[in-house]
């Protein structure tokens, strides 16, 4: 491609943060974005001062100037918006999950491999700091073999949006899925998840889901890992955290108990706290201050992804490079659309498995 990739942020909550990442990035133009409130959809076009405005999702894919779709919207809109816009002949990023079911992934996936344009789920938690670390340590060999893998996400969504009130807490599993997997570098095969406690009715109806929380323990595919996973979203009291451990035989990671703390590296039996870097020189040098800061900071308005888990993490700019790179190399992005499916289908197969008291649940293969 001669010019540089034109690019349409939908969703202008979480996805104003990256504007100025595409605005500063040597291959990208931050070209439109699209938000159907149009007070909101003005104010953050004249702050950044981005000319092309969509309040109609539609009206936007119409558009032959835009090359790439970064979708922020409401979890319920993934899935459609995503298929609208690979079938339009756009590339793809869009905010976690995937989707809510798994036939939704399954024509997601459809729809990618009919347009061949790329498909990437914008996952954070393969792009923070700890996890650049850990996967630095493994590929340097320091690890070792490992053993098994635990992850955890447990948040308190009460005041949020209305459609997150009573949502499976597995269906939003990704954020503690997708290191483990990726580190394992293997997918999910078999399920077994139980859940536990209760929420209040009023949250229980909208999805007709119970649990307080949901624990779940898996096989992964091709391998003799089993990963545990454990998921929470109301009435549970924790601090938050989207937190990873790695067991392996030569050198083993755990996740810090509270946000303050520094994480733990055990060699045998020997344990220290250590100090994660920040990864921002892997980028070009104009987007390498987003991994510490938020486009909100001047101003005092903080997004809630900057009060927790620290702007996850540092990811956003390397999300968005990994996203564009896919494209000018005309390669598959990590995740590419059949990892990102595993991933999502993970914890919908979980919440299946809880439903039914804990019963395995085989995830299905999408390639």
């Amino acid at each position: 491609m001669s010019r540089k990739i034109h690019v349409a942020i939908v969703g202008l909550g979480f996805g104003a943060e990256f504007i100025p990442i595409y605005q500063n990035h040597p291959h990208t133009e931050m070209y439109a974005i699209c938000q159907r409130t149009t007070e909101k959809l003005n104010q953050i076009g004249d702050h950044f001062g981005i000319a092309v405005r969509y309040s109609d999702f539609d009206e936007m894919l119409k558009d032959g100037n835009i090359d790439a779709v970064h979708i922020n919207s409401p979890i319920p809109n993934h899935a459609e918006q995503s298929i609208k816009a690979l079938r339009a002949g756009k590339h793809v990023a869009c905010t976690v999950p995937m989707a809510t079911t798994v036939e939704e992934c399954r024509r997601i996936v459809e729809a990618q491999e009919q347009s061949g344009k790329n498909y990437m789920m914008m996952e954070t938690c393969v792009y923070t700091r700890e996890f650049l670390y850990v996967k630095g340590l493994r590929d340097a060999g320091k690890l070792g073999r490992i053993q098994f893998l635990r992850g955890a996400h447990q948040q308190e969504m009460a005041g949020w949006p209305g459609y997150w009130e009573g949502l499976p807490p597995m269906h939003y599993a990704t954020h503690a899925v997708s290191p483990l997997l990726a580190l394992a570098e293997r997918e999910a095969d078999f399920v077994s998840c139980l859940g536990s406690g209760r929420i209040a009715d009023r949250l229980t109806e909208k999805y007709g889901s119970p649990f307080a929380v949901e624990s779940a323990l898996f096989r992964l595919r091709d391998s003799n890992l089993a990963m545990e996973v454990t998921r929470s979203l109301f009435e549970t009291s924790r601090e938050y955290v989207e937190s990873f451990d790695v067991y392996a035989d030569r050198m083993s990671f755990e996740w810090q108990q509270l946000e303050g703390e520094s994480p733990v590296i055990f060699t045998g039996e020997k344990a220290e706290r250590v100090e994660v870097p920040d990864y921002a020189h892997l980028l070009p040098e104009g987007i390498r201050k987003y991994t510490t800061e938020g486009v909100y900071d001047s101003a005092g308005n903080v997004h809630l992804s900057f009060t927790q888990g620290s702007g996850h993490g540092g990811s956003h700019p390397h999300l968005a490079h990994e996203f564009i790179m896919s494209i000018v190399e005309s390669r598959p992005a990590f995740p590419d659309v059949y990892t990102s499916a595993n991933w999502t289908c993970a914890g919908i197969c979980a919440h299946e498995s809880a439903m039914r008291g804990g019963e395995q649940v085989k995830l299905p293969k999408f390639r």
